[in-house]
């Protein structure tokens, strides 16, 4: 009974000590064998893999893929105008190095992270002291995100990591500055407002007499040619007025006595004081006879 127990022991410790050397690496993954601090070798390659049993030898295992770093808190910097400014960024980044990345923080991401933000705060600082706000937010926006990933590119290769990409999320001032900038934009605008009325007006003004001096223009160029018309009429009926009179003149003075009778007689009431033997009324008392018609 003993011996069985014995080698039941022995059987479970056995067991214990080759799961021990027996590993599994994901393909997401990279392993680092170590022992004493000292790197043995760097697995890629997913599977099942063996090593010696602790503390002779020790595994850690390492993220491969791509992974995002956001800075904790928004860092503050000074532009070249001499603004504070409150900055938030992230950068992409992945282990290249897994031996020069476990030598540099054995493996510790979280000393990598903090050890990344330093970076990323120092390229920052360096590119947004040499350019002001509108520089950073929109003008040069694109060559400062390739100044800092040149830096932090080339400061990660140091310590086993390769940089993907890095990013402004915000750029905004600090708090004690907002209201003043604020109100500095909305008197800025105002002022262009207040411009643009003025413009508007006096284009307005200006729109507004040239209408009236067309108008002028237009409503004497009108009264001209009326008049003209008017006395091109005028001349037309009196050359009619000259031949009708010439042909019988004794007829133009009974058609113009009649216009006379009409004008004068329009209504009822109408009432003329006058001699009756006067020349008014010569065609009352019969017209005389036209020249050249015989008498009878």
């Amino acid at each position: 009974m003993n011996r069985l127990v014995s080698y039941s022991i022995a059987a479970l410790i056995g067991l214990l000590i080759l799961s021990s050397t027996l590993f599994l690496v994901d393909q997401r993954q990279y392993a680092v064998v170590f022992a004493l601090g000292e790197v043995k070798k760097v697995i890629s390659e997913p599977g099942l893999h063996f090593k010696l049993p602790p503390p002779f030898q020790n595994v850690i295992f390492m993220d491969k893929r791509i992974l995002t770093l956001d800075t904790p808190d928004a860092d503050r910097f000074i532009t070249a105008e001499k603004k504070n400014i409150l900055v938030d960024a992230y950068v992409k980044w992945k282990i290249s190095e897994p031996r020069l990345f476990f030598v540099s923080f054995g493996g510790d991401e979280r000393r990598m992270q903090d050890r990344m933000a330093q970076i990323i705060k120092a390229a920052l600082n360096e590119e947004i002291t040499k350019r002001t706000v509108r520089e950073v937010i929109s003008g040069e926006r694109g060559a400062v995100m390739a100044a800092v990933n040149k830096k932090v590119s080339d400061e990660a290769k140091q310590i086993g990591v390769d940089i993907v990409d890095v990013r402004l999320k915000r750029v905004d001032y600090v708090d004690q500055i907002n209201a003043s900038v604020y109100e500095r934009m909305k008197s800025e605008r105002a002022r262009v407002a207040n411009e643009l009325r003025s413009t508007g007006f006096a284009e307005s003004e200006k729109i507004r007499a040239d209408a009236d001096r067309q108008r002028t223009v237009i409503l004497a160029e009108a009264y001209r040619d009326a008049e003209t018309i008017r006395g091109d009429g005028d001349a037309k009926a009196a050359q009619v007025y000259s031949q009708a009179f010439g042909q019988s003149p004794e007829f133009y003075k009974f058609y113009r006595s009649l216009e006379a009778y009409r004008a004068s007689f329009k209504d009822r009431n109408d009432m003329l004081v006058i001699d009756p033997n006067s020349e008014f009324f010569r065609y009352f008392k019969g017209s005389p006879p036209v020249s050249g018609a015989k008498a009878k």
